[in-house]
């Protein structure tokens, strides 16, 4: 091959049988990312291919080993000052995938590794893509979840490629496709092994032009404008349910797409610049953007001064809910030996039982082969001993939350396991420097506090005590990223960071409700204001028995604005356990549920709605707001952002919020000390604005 021109990210080749090689290698980052400063180099080679009549086909590739384009750089987006900025950013990516599409040979996008955002709209600008096998290589447009739509012509090209209503499904969501996938909806042609993934390409390229016969006009109920209006019906209404009205992006989204369907490309491609551009500009996408720089950032912090050991291996204590979903997650995403220890056979049968049934899912869905499958299994193991744990150098205690038992797991590990064992604390509201206390090596001791169920939740809290070395917290906080989770360190205090805010906000839910407002009311109202569930139902699903454990320890270490209401005694005393127990707030029927109207005769309440939706959920939501600045006034959280992300990760904190401390930003902090003191004088002290916010308010600072 001779080289015919060199730029800095694209790089542009031609073969002796006529086919020209487009490699793609942004210079310095790890990741291929599009960025607007490309521009001139992609025009300058765009037009050497216009205008060498020699080329037969283009083959364009990626020359990172693990990635294809990840995605527009969603950095240059925070230097727009209006929309039509960012809609200027939007119509240039147009103009370009334009030009490709228009290229009068092959142009095959060889793929391996994500593919995604913008980096699958340039995909989709080729006439062929073939992927990778690999499950690296990941399909999708996850605009969405940044509060935008695709700009650079995928809102136009996916619809008349795979039909309307995958594209509508690919693009609502964000979803990212494996290869395997892609091929059955028709986003890629061949699905090939790494090895071949080139030569496959350019044999491809050889050949002429596909001719697409799947039009979006077979696919969307015959093309009639009856079939093409029940499917946008469908998936309105569908994602209306989801979003419930917060998330600007789904609206924009389908008009879009439509308009481009019922009044052609150039048109639809004009609005969906348009769109962009607006978008760009709302507080949901900047709040939503805020969140993806920050969970970015994390990812290249490690929590402590300290360099981590190298994780060889997991013991878990405690074959329950949780141990088995650390064990899972210790396994299949971390890919560490793990074993699990019991007091009986049947619990590691449980906990074993638990890893299977989630893989055989995966297996049935084809998402892995059944070797794999096996192989995964078979990193775990179990035992109602310590027999087997030499090469575990961490230890996750998942036992029932007393103290004595904790201690007692604390001394037999540091007999049975090296001086150099570190053990973690699966606690939810045990100070872990109680926990430690009594050990001969509390520098080993560490809180490390999932959410459940844990394959699912994203956060994990770490949580060192006084005593606690760095390369303690170094090395837990790598294992919860190698377990796929965003790790937070936080202080030990009483309820740690996201308890401790969530529990004010699921008091004052319990209140509304004894003042009268139904369950329904006090649920819907937090969906709609963007929880993912109302507080209710999370009480039910968590275990009123957990939220009458956790409650006494909050109100003796942080006083009477913890205190609960009388709900939990007396709900459990009537065997209302929640879900699990099939009754609690609602009464269950397999996934059925609806709320059991007894409940309020049992706790005397006489229904009779005063507050609107609204002002019930700024009543419940103010107190979360104002533990979460007082968190961060005593050192709980390290800063705002970590304040944001565990709520956000923790407990569904609205995402288009940007989390709570970005919401107390956008809602002014003198006006939110303004709202805490109206909600003081009509119902008591629990509202009384923490310093830090009275203060911020005085001098008008705000945290971001």
């Amino acid at each position: 091959m001779s080289e015919s021109m060199t730029p800095n990210a694209f790089s542009l080749r031609h073969g002796e049988d006529g086919v020209a090689w487009l490699s793609i290698d942004v210079p310095g980052e790890t990741m291929n990312t599009l960025q607007a400063t490309f521009v001139d180099e992609i025009s300058a080679i765009l037009s050497e291919l216009e205008s060498n009549s020699a080329i037969k086909g283009l083959v364009m590739y990626s020359a990172k080993p693990d990635n294809f384009v990840a995605g527009a750089d969603v950095r240059m987006l925070d230097a727009c000052e209006t929309a039509e900025d960012a809609q200027a950013i939007a119509e240039q990516g147009q103009k370009l995938f334009s030009r490709i599409e228009k290229l009068p040979f092959h142009v095959v996008a060889a793929i391996h590794g994500p593919c995604l955002g913008g980096g699958l709209e340039l995909a989709l600008a080729c006439h062929s893509r073939v992927a990778t096998d690999d499950d690296k290589t990941r399909l999708g447009l996850p605009e969405v979840q940044l509060g935008l739509l695709p700009g650079s012509g995928g809102t136009q090209r996916l619809p008349r490629l795979i039909g309307v209503a995958g594209a509508l499904d690919m693009i609502l969501t964000g979803k990212q496709l494996r290869a395997k996938k892609a091929k059955k909806m028709g986003v890629v042609d061949d699905v090939v092994p790494h090895s071949v993934l080139l030569r496959v390409a350019e044999e491809l390229a050889l050949k002429g032009k596909p001719k697409r016969t799947n039009t979006w006009q077979s696919w969307a109920m015959g093309g009639n404008a009856l079939g093409r209006s029940v499917v946008f019906d469908q998936a309105g209404k569908k994602t209306r349910e989801k979003t419930r009205g917060n998330y600007p992006a789904t609206e924009a989204i389908l008009e879009v797409i439509k308009h481009g369907l019922d009044k052609g490309v150039e048109k639809g491609l004009a609005l969906e610049a348009k769109r962009f551009g607006e978008l760009v500009m709302t507080d949901e996408s900047a709040s939503l953007r805020s969140i993806f720089f920050a969970t970015t950032a994390m990812k290249k912090e490690t929590g402590a001064d300290a360099e981590p050991d190298l994780v060889t291996g997991v013991a878990v204590l405690g074959g329950g809910l949780m141990g088995a979903g650390i064990a899972n997650v210790s396994a299949t995403k971390a890919n560490l030996p793990v074993r699990i220890k019991d007091v009986s056979n049947d619990g590691l049968l449980n906990a074993m039982n638990y890893s299977f049934k989630l893989l055989d899912k995966k297996r049935k869905r084809r998402i892995i082969s059944k070797a794999e499958m096996q192989s995964q299994m078979a990193r775990i193991s179990g035992t109602t001993d310590y027999n087997g744990m030499d090469r575990c150098n961490v230890v996750v205690e998942a036992v029932f939350e007393d103290l004595d038992l904790k201690h007692k797991m604390i001394a037999e590990v540091e007999e049975a396991l090296s001086d150099t064992t570190l053990f973690a604390t699966n606690t939810s509201s045990l100070p872990i420097h109680q926990i430690a206390a009594g050990a001969k090596r509390p520098e080993n001791v560490v809180g490390l506090h999932y959410f459940s169920p844990v394959d699912k939740m994203p956060l994990v809290e770490v949580i060192p005590h006084a005593g606690t070395s760095e390369k303690a917290v170094a090395t837990v906080v790598k294992l919860a990223k190698k377990q796929g989770k965003t790790p937070i360190v936080v202080a030990d205090k009483a309820g740690f960071y996201v308890n401790r805010i969530l529990a004010p906000y699921m008091n004052e839910a319990a209140m509304n409700l004894l003042a009268g407002e139904s369950v329904e009311h006090i649920d819907t109202a937090l969906l709609d204001f963007g929880f993912p569930v109302g507080p209710v139902t999370l009480l039910d699903e968590v275990g009123i028995d957990i939220g009458a454990k956790i409650s006494p320890i909050l109100l003796n270490e942080l006083g009477e604005r913890f205190r609960a209401p009388d709900v939990f005694d007396v709900m459990l005393q009537d065997g209302r356990k929640g879900r699990k127990s099939g009754k609690g707030f609602f009464v269950y029927n397999g996934k059925k549920k609806e709320v059991d109207k007894r409940v309020y005769g049992l706790l005397g309440v006489e229904l009779k709605s005063q507050l609107s939706a609204h002002e019930l959920s700024m009543r419940c939501v103010l107190m979360m707001l104002n533990e979460a600045a007082r968190c961060l006034d005593e050192g709980v959280v390290k800063s705002a952002r970590d304040g944001d992300i565990g709520a956000v990760f923790g407990i569904g904190f609205p995402p288009f919020l940007g989390g709570p401390f970005r919401y107390m930003d956008h809602i002014g902090i003198k006006r939110l000390v303004e709202m805490l003191e109206e909600h003081e004088a009509k119902y008591g002290e629990r509202f009384a604005p923490c310093e830090l916010l009275k203060a911020m308010a005085s001098e008008d600072k705000h945290f971001f």
